[in-house]
Parts: structure tokens; C-alpha cells; sequence
């Protein structure tokens, strides 16, 4: 009920946000802005509609740059998209986007690479695919990053046919996008040419910059088995830097894919304010590396959060790795260094690892920089009295 009410809330945002008044800069804003384009598309000859939807802080953040994020198959999806990554900025999970939904003519035409000759199929559809990527590189493109403020981080997305679009761009332009979201590809089509030429693609790469997602619901026959070969091939891929992701959904029709699947896909793509443990390697220097990638995905230069740093080196306390807290702590102190939670996190990291002298000094700093609006110093006086107690009897 919940989520259904969720998406009842995002659809009503979107009727009511076609282009309102610019709020003033310190106004709250609560809807999306939507503007329709229509191009005279020489290489497909004939006129195409999109829509680009910007965030809710594009009109207060003036000199902020956003992710793309392509959407084929039209505004219908829109939704489904915001209220998705609504719940995942809620949370720190992902960044605002400007999401460009193309509206379809010809779907079958324009998102297959290879005409279909296969009797289960529409026999002598399809094979405009490569006039279509050039429609969105030469005429779109340009005019979205034109007339709106976009960041280079490129995502595109679509179900079926759309889906089996989204991968034929990664192989077509492999720098076009730096993400490609397929949900339930129908790479059944025209004996399996989309499945076959992906597995070529992906077996020859050294390298594949890019994230990929992909799922099937309840699916079977030819379908199932062509899209099962080439999910095996992508997940058996050594290529550097690609990142895979696929799920399978037992008793989720085709039509449903994209809704089951639309949290995974952009939970997996995005790169979380929170960095999670499994990010961190050997030194603390995996911490900057981490933080430069989310940067560099999300379109704004964000520092290592206190917080997310502090509980990096909890979980390692957590797992008893000690010296490693506390160098991790340590880190988060030449960053904040006048932060009584961050010295306090150090005192803790010392005091596991049995450095009573170590942890008073920490303690010590940090009452020394706490002010009122720090909540907890009591605790503080309290674990240095405590601590003082421990040293006294040794």
C-alpha cells in the first residue's frame, strides 16, 4: 500500500509541474519542471518528441550540473523512475537527475540492430538501430546538453525491444554512455542476433567502462535460453571495469519487469554518500578513490562525509580489526579535526584496542572542541572519568 501510494504521489507531480514560476532561492521546491521538444530528425526523417524532466532543485541551484539519465519508450516511465530514485536520494543512495524520456514512433523499426527473419517474430522488421543511435548522439544530445545544465555521466534505459537498444549502443559507442539499464532484452529476436552479437562483444573486450543491468521475468522457451547464454557471458566477463548486475524474477510477466526491477538497477548503479565497508581496501587512500568516483558519477565534488567515515571505523571495530578503526578514525580527523564525534570515534577506536592512555587523550580533544549543540557531552565527562579511573590503577 505504501509504494502504491508513493507512485500515486509521483504521478501527481508530474501533472501539476509544467513549468511554474521560478521560486525564489531559499523556496522549498516540491515539483519536477517538464519540457516538451519536438525535431526534425534528418537521420531518421521524421519528427520526434521528447520530454526532459529537471529536478526539483534545478531552478535553486544555479550552477549545479546533473546526470542524464535516457529513458526510451517516453514519459509514461516517469514515474516509476521518480519514485525510485526519490526513496534512494531520501536516503543518500543517488543524485538528482534530468531524465530525457523519448516518446516511440516505430519501436520496432528503431530499437533493433538486424532485420527479423524469424517466423516466431514480425518477419522484415526492425534493422534501424544504428540510425536511431545517431538521431539520439547527433540531434538530441546536442540539445538537451545545450538548452539544460548536464553532467557527462550518461545513463540509458529501456524494456523488450528498448532493452535489447540499450545494448547494441554499448557496443555500437562504448563512451556514449557510461551505464545501460535492459530490462527483460527481447534478444530472442531474429534467431537470437542480439544475444549473439552481445556474447561477441563482451568475449573480445579487454575492457567495458561501463555499469549494466539486466533481468527476465517469467519467460521461457527461446527466449529464456537465448537471454540465459548471454547472461552467463557477462557474468563470466573478465573485462576490466565493467560492473553486472542481473536479476530473475520467477512469475513477473515481461510487461512487469521494469517496475520489478527499477530499485536494483538504480541501487546497483549508484554510488552511495554512505561508503560501504566492502569499498575499502588495504589504506585509507581507498577512501579518497571512493569518494572521487562518486564525484565524478554524481556531477558535484563531495567530501568524505564525518558520519560515513566514522562508521566505517565502527564496523571495523565491529569485526575487531582495531588498528585498522583506528587508522581509518585517524583519517576522518585531518578531515574534521575540530569534531567532537571524530575525536570521540578515535578515543573508542583506542579504547578497544586497549590504549587507555591513547583514548583519554582522545577523549580529552574532544571535549575541548565540543560546544552546546553537541548533544552528548555528558557521555564524554563520564567516559573520561571512567577512563581516568582505569589509568589510576594501573
Amino acid at each position: 500500500m505504501r509504494l502504491f501510494k508513493l507512485f500515486c504521489i509521483s504521478g501527481f507531480l508530474l501533472c501539476t509541474s509544467l513549468v511554474m514560476a521560478q521560486p525564489a532561492a531559499d523556496e522549498a521546491v516540491t515539483h519536477y519542471s517538464q519540457h516538451t521538444h519536438t525535431i526534425e530528425s534528418s537521420n531518421l526523417s521524421e519528427q520526434r518528441t521528447v520530454v526532459v524532466q529537471l529536478p526539483k532543485s534545478y531552478q535553486t541551484h544555479p550552477n549545479k550540473k546533473y546526470p542524464v539519465i535516457y529513458r526510451l519508450d517516453g514519459a509514461g516511465n516517469l514515474p516509476l523512475i521518480n519514485a525510485v530514485l526519490e526513496r534512494l536520494q531520501e536516503n543518500d543512495q543517488a543524485p538528482e537527475v534530468i531524465v530525457v524520456a523519448i516518446e516511440s514512433t516505430n519501436r520496432l523499426r528503431d530499437f533493433y540492430p538486424t532485420v527479423n527473419k524469424e517466423p516466431q517474430g514480425p518477419v522484415g522488421e526492425g534493422g534501424g538501430a544504428a540510425k536511431f543511435l545517431a538521431f539520439v548522439e547527433q540531434e538530441l544530445m546536442p540539445l538537451v546538453n545545450k538548452q539544460y545544465r548536464t553532467h557527462d555521466y550518461r545513463v540509458i534505459a529501456g524494456a523488450s525491444a528498448a532493452g535489447v537498444f540499450a545494448l547494441y549502443a554499448m557496443q555500437a559507442d562504448p563512451e556514449l554512455f557510461q551505464a545501460h539499464i535492459a530490462y527483460s532484452p527481447a534478444v530472442w529476436w531474429n534467431y537470437g542476433a542480439p544475444a549473439k552479437s552481445l556474447n561477441t562483444f563482451v568475449t573480445k573486450a579487454k575492457s567495458i567502462n561501463s555499469y549494466v543491468y539486466m533481468n527476465i521475468g517469467e519467460e521461457a522457451g527461446i527466449m529464456r535460453e537465448r537471454y540465459d547464454g548471454m547472461q552467463q557471458t557477462m557474468q563470466n566477463s573478465k573485462a576490466q571495469n565493467l560492473r553486472f548486475k542481473s536479476d530473475a524474477f520467477a512469475g513477473v510477466s515481461h510487461n512487469l519487469t521494469s517496475a520489478a526491477g527499477a530499485f536494483n538497477a538504480y541501487h546497483g548503479l549508484f554510488l552511495s554518500k554512505h561508503m560501504p565497508l566492502s569499498a575499502l581496501g588495504d589504506d585509507v587512500s581507498s577512501i579518497d578513490a571512493y569518494y572521487q568516483r562518486l564525484s565524478q558519477q554524481w556531477g558535484e565534488q563531495i567530501a568524505p562525509p564525518d558520519r560515513a567515515v566514522r562508521m566505517l571505523g565502527y564496523s571495523l571495530t565491529d569485526n575487531q580489526q582495531f588498528e585498522r578503526a583506528i587508522e581509518v578514525f585517524k583519517y576522518n580527523i585531518k578531515n574534521y579535526p575540530k569534531s567532537a564525534y571524530a575525536l570521540s570515534a578515535l578515543s573508542y577506536g583506542y579504547e578497544m584496542l586497549g590504549n587507555t592512555r591513547q583514548a583519554l587523550v582522545q577523549i580529552e580533544a574532544a571535549i575541548a572542541v565540543a560546544d552546546d549543540s553537541y548533544p552528548y557531552l555528558d557521555y564524554l565527562k563520564e567516559t573520561k572519568t571512567r577512563l581516568e579511573a582505569q589509568l589510576s590503577k594501573v
